[in-house]
This record gives structure tokens, C-alpha cells and sequence, in this order.
């Protein structure tokens, strides 16, 4: 059964197993990107067990908030025409932490700055957006706009929420939270396209070892989370002007003087993420902020 690809019948997406020495792991698409679940055991069992779990949590997350999909509460609060949409829980709490994220980023990091992709295409094409067609966009943006308050949420007419710059790092950390549900004495590792977080430490104490993307450096990493901001992929250049596409939502046009990407070590990996993406938004502040949040980093400039 090992290497070979397999449903899972509820989420109806695609997995393999493979074994090494001493774990399986899972791989599956999702989220636009390579994923994959480490299990620290041989049990084939298991494996498929857990596989299915974060298949179905994965694509449960997606489902609900994913803005390309009608009838989730994405769709509903970017329909709601200025009225309050009454939230669930769990919607409560990303809300939540889509505000934590604009605090500590000074503005910077907004869940409704998505809409300037009218504008920006990062298709690897040299079209870079007039000033007119940027300007159009801006008086949509601003998170000091959405009112968050009991179980519900406001957004004013024509604008839109994204979760999308911290979903994919909230799917890693609820994935990592039913993994110890189910294996509370195996060490899982979750990796969402380079997204990752670890359980809890292995049997031995060794650590996984984590590549970081477009870059030599390899992090052994024992137990937290690791999630990369950066522009290695994602750009647009014309005229020998690099463009990013880590837009700066004040102006509308992507940052100046930031590292090409942002690695960040913390607990859980929705919080490396938004450390990491702020970090780039900061442009050439983005060092000073790293090291006045304690945590553990890597950078890499675009002359490395």
C-alpha cells in the first residue's frame, strides 16, 4: 500500500504514503501548494488515519473561508451590502486575529487590502497598474473601517475581506491541534507549502530537519512552528524595476527596501506567519521590528 495514491472519500482528494526510516508521510495538493504530513511511525494504519483527518480539516477550512467559493462566510460578509453577518466561533476568532495582525502592523497587515489584486496581476507578465487604477481601489481598504463586536461583523458596501494572508498558516495549526488529538504521544510534523509546525518533539529528541525555500539553509527544527514571507516566486519586472507582490496597503504599490524573504520561528505557526508577512510589509524596518518581537529569524536580502 505504501507509495501508492489513494481518496479519501469524504474530501474526495488525492494522497500517498510513503515510508522511510523511521516515519511515513502523507503528500496531497492543497491551498495552492505541496503539502505534506510527517507521522513519526510505520504504522500504515495510522497513517491513512491521520492523512484522511487533515485532508478533511484542510478542506473544511478552505470551504468555509476561501474567497473564490460561493456560499461560505467569505461569500456572505463580501455580500453583505453594509449589513451585519452574524459569525460563528471560529470565524469570531480570525477575525480576531486578523485585528492583532493590523495593530502590530501598524496598518499595514489588512485582511481587506485583497481587492488591489483588480489591480496587480503576478502572472509573470511585465503590466504594471496605472496610478488611476490603483487609486480607484485604496478608498476600499481599511480595516479601521469593519466593525468586529459580539458575534458579528460589519462591512461597509463594496468592500471585501481575504483570509487569505493567514489562512493557509491557521490550516497548519489546526491540522498540528487534531493531530495530537488523535497521536498525543507521536511527533507530527505539518507542511502547507512551506508552512509548517511540528506537535511535539520526536522519541529520540532529534530534530526534523526544514528546508528553507530558494535558499541553502537548512533549520532543525524540534518543536514550534516555521513560516516564510517573501517575493522569491511572486513578482513583476519591467524596465529592470522588481515588483513585489507585498503590496504596501497605504499606498497601494508593493514595498521598497524589504528582504526577499522572512523566515520566523515562534509556538504556533499562524503566528510566525503574521510576524513574517509583517516584517516584509515593513520594508527596510523590517530587521528592527523581527528583533523586537522575540523570536527567532532568518533573512535573506536579494544580493544574498
Amino acid at each position: 500500500m505504501i507509495g501508492q495514491k489513494f481518496v479519501d472519500p469524504v474530501s474526495q482528494q488525492h494522497y500517498a504514503l510513503t515510508q522511510h526510516d523511521s516515519f511515513i508521510s502523507a503528500s496531497f495538493y492543497s491551498m495552492a501548494s505541496t503539502c505534506e504530513v510527517l507521522i513519526e511511525t510505520q504504522d500504515t494504519f495510522i497513517a491513512h488515519t491521520l492523512a484522511k483527518i487533515c485532508l478533511g480539516e484542510v478542506d473544511r477550512i478552505v470551504q468555509k473561508f476561501s474567497r473564490y467559493l460561493p456560499g461560505n462566510v467569505c461569500h456572505a460578509i463580501n455580500n453583505s451590502q453594509g449589513r451585519p453577518v452574524t459569525l460563528d466561533d471560529e470565524s469570531l476568532r480570525l477575525l480576531k486575529f486578523g485585528q492583532t495582525c493590523f495593530d502590530l502592523s501598524d496598518g499595514l497587515m489588512d485582511l481587506t487590502s485583497g481587492i488591489l489584486r483588480r489591480a496587480w496581476y503576478f502572472d509573470g507578465s511585465d503590466n504594471i497598474p496605472s496610478q488611476a487604477q490603483i487609486d480607484a481601489l485604496l478608498p476600499f481598504i481599511g480595516w479601521e473601517k469593519v466593525t468586529v463586536n459580539d458575534n458579528h461583523v460589519t462591512l461597509p458596501h463594496l468592500m471585501e475581506l481575504d483570509f487569505g494572508s493567514i489562512g493557509k498558516e491557521y490550516a497548519v495549526s489546526k491540522l498540528c491541534e487534531l493531530s495530537l488529538r488523535y497521536l498525543p504521544d507521536v511527533s507530527v510534523l505539518i507542511n502547507l507549502g512551506g508552512d509548517i509546525q511540528v506537535t511535539h518533539p520526536r522519541r529520540d529528541a532529534s530534530p526534523w530537519l526544514v528546508g528553507i525555500e530558494s535558499s541553502e539553509e537548512v533549520i532543525p527544527l524540534v518543536r514550534g512552528a516555521l513560516a516564510s514571507s517573501g517575493d522569491t516566486k511572486r513578482f513583476l519586472l519591467k524596465d529592470g524595476v522588481r515588483y513585489s507582490h507585498i503590496i504596501n496597503t497605504n499606498t497601494g504599490w508593493p514595498v521598497v527596501d524589504a528582504p526577499t524573504l522572512v523566515t520566523v520561528h515562534s509556538s504556533v505557526c499562524i503566528q510566525s506567519g503574521c510576524i513574517a508577512t509583517i516584517a516584509l510589509l515593513k520594508g527596510s524596518q523590517a530587521i528592527p521590528f523581527l528583533e523586537s518581537q522575540d523570536v527567532q529569524y532568518w533573512v535573506r536580502d536579494s544580493e544574498d
